[in-house]
């Protein structure tokens, strides 16, 4: 094989799609489509991958989405199959976003938790990969990761844990 498999598609699980569709809306500004409603929710992060001198390529952001695991789509039983419940034993999945320019972890932060997302850190800073992260799981089990570029020489204020 000479070419790599290629990620194309990450799908969150929720039992109330259209609530998590509005969670990710506010939370992340992200457009959310329904695909059909309540069956499958397309995240579309919106904007372009950067070329190295910063500005947009023709590659469009990764999208994400949300699945009803009530009945699973898609799937040759149109019925669905078993399990119908989400999942919260142990660890899940981790979504990693980038925080915009414009945006910060604080903001996502609280609004997540104003919405019912459980804070699992805040303002820790990872050496090996020079960036800031924060982490909180959503209302549905789904575990996402913010991360914030260290740059040229990153401040590590006061409070701030780090590895």
């Amino acid at each position: 094989m000479t070419i790599p498999n290629s990620l194309i598609f990450v799908d969150l699980a929720s039992d109330n799609p259209q609530s998590s569709a509005e969670f990710y809306a506010e939370v992340f500004g992200w457009e959310v489509e329904g695909r059909p409603p309540n069956v499958f929710h397309r995240i579309v992060p919106g904007g372009q991958f950067k070329n190295p001198d910063g500005t947009d390529s023709k590659i469009g952001n990764l999208h994400l989405g949300i699945f009803n695991v009530a009945n699973a789509r898609p799937h040759p039983d149109t019925n669905g199959v078993e399990p119908r419940e989400l999942s919260r034993i142990g660890r899940s999945a981790r979504v990693w976003i980038l925080v915009s320019k414009d945006d910060s972890e604080e903001r996502i932060l609280n609004t997540a938790k104003n919405l019912g997302a459980k804070i699992l850190w805040r303002n820790h800073y990872w050496k090996e990969f020079n960036g800031f992260s924060g982490a909180f799981v959503d209302p549905w089990g789904n575990t996402l990761v913010t991360w914030t570029m260290g740059g040229d020489n990153p401040e590590i204020k006061e409070g701030m844990t780090r590895e």
